[in-house]
């Protein structure tokens, strides 16, 4: 009797490739963004972004290739990822991935981030409606799936004006920084009513409370493009998300003790978000405690995304990412 066939290891895990992939994306554009106001505000004798750019464009190739491909391949796989209750917050990870690179690429090639700009732009906008109907004609969220990666979709608006106000797109980006404000507000209500009043979130989805940060950051870098300068709403903005930071640092044991999981990108962004926005305060301020801040958080940036890629890869190996989740 003949055996039944294998299947192959590449096509299984293929099937299993999370959407939260995309994590990755970000972190690394928001590390070269960091790379990049670094080296204007610290006048480096080197320069480290080019570098950070390319390989965050392959990345993001590569996964858009590979997710493309499950698609294609194992379309019931991605219908289901659209329909679970955490994975859904992810897909506009894809519309601020471009977004992002739009920023990043804008000093190499003005014309080809304007054209990621816009199609950045309208995909998040879509993907955006697309998640509030869902949230909104559901039928199987519950209270205990709220987690901050919730923030993705809706608040990553406020992402948009970083790319669109250098693209003379100041409509548009006030557009979208309000949508995002505004939601913000609302879905950080309800985070932290889960967090308080219901079980803590499972270890795998604790990384996502460093996303916390991200709104307040991005809104201040966001609104000082947006307005020209610093003023008392970006100054409040700015302060909001250094809270944050340090109330987050405040449990970094209970983050030290969680075994890998590809959440853990989570940490990359925002923490990226908040270096950079420590950078644009302490230059348009002149205060040295501004460039101690950002200089302490860009060491500590440059830390986490040697560990996180160091781990990632470790994992690849393993065959411990890409594998069937709950």
């Amino acid at each position: 009797m003949n055996p039944e066939p294998q299947v192959p290891a590449t096509t299984t895990r293929l099937e299993n490739m999370p959407i939260s992939f995309f994590a990755v994306v970000m972190g690394l554009c928001g590390l070269t963004l960091a790379w990049e106001k670094a080296e204007q505000v610290m006048i480096m004798p080197f320069m480290v972004s080019p570098y950070h750019a390319a390989i965050t464009a392959v990345v993001f190739v590569l996964l858009l290739g590979g997710y493309l491909a499950k698609y294609v391949l194992h379309r019931d796989a991605v219908f289901k990822e659209l329909r679970h209750p955490v994975r859904l917050s992810f897909f506009p990870a894809i519309s601020i991935s471009l977004l992002l690179i739009s920023v990043v690429a804008y000093p190499f090639d003005p014309q080809i981030s304007k054209i990621l700009w816009l199609v950045g732009a309208g995909l998040h906008l879509l993907l955006t409606l697309f998640v509030l109907a869902s949230w909104i004609n559901h039928t199987h969220f519950e209270i205990q799936h709220m987690n901050p990666s919730w923030f993705i979709p809706i608040v990553g608006n406020i992402v948009a004006p970083l790319g669109g106000v250098q693209h003379g797109f100041i409509d548009a980006s006030w557009f979208f920084f309000s949508v995002g404000l505004v939601f913000w507000l609302v879905l950080k209500v309800i985070v932290f009513y889960r967090i308080i009043f219901h079980n803590p979130l499972p270890d795998k989805l604790l990384p996502t409370f460093f996303i916390l940060i991200a709104p307040p950051a991005v809104g201040f870098l966001s609104y000082v493009k947006l307005s020209g300068g610093i003023d008392a709403f970006a100054t409040v903005l700015f302060h909001t998300a250094l809270f944050l930071t340090l109330m987050i640092s405040t449990q970094m044991m209970k983050f030290a003790r969680l075994q890998f999981f590809l959440s853990w990108w989570a940490y990359s962004f925002p923490l990226a978000a908040m270096t950079v926005a420590a950078f644009v305060m302490a230059e348009a301020t002149g205060k040295d405690w501004f460039q101690v801040v950002a200089v302490g958080l860009f060491i500590i940036l440059n830390m986490v995304l040697a560990l996180l890629a160091a781990r990632t890869i470790e994992a690849m190996l393993r065959n411990r990412i890409c594998v069937v989740e709950d």
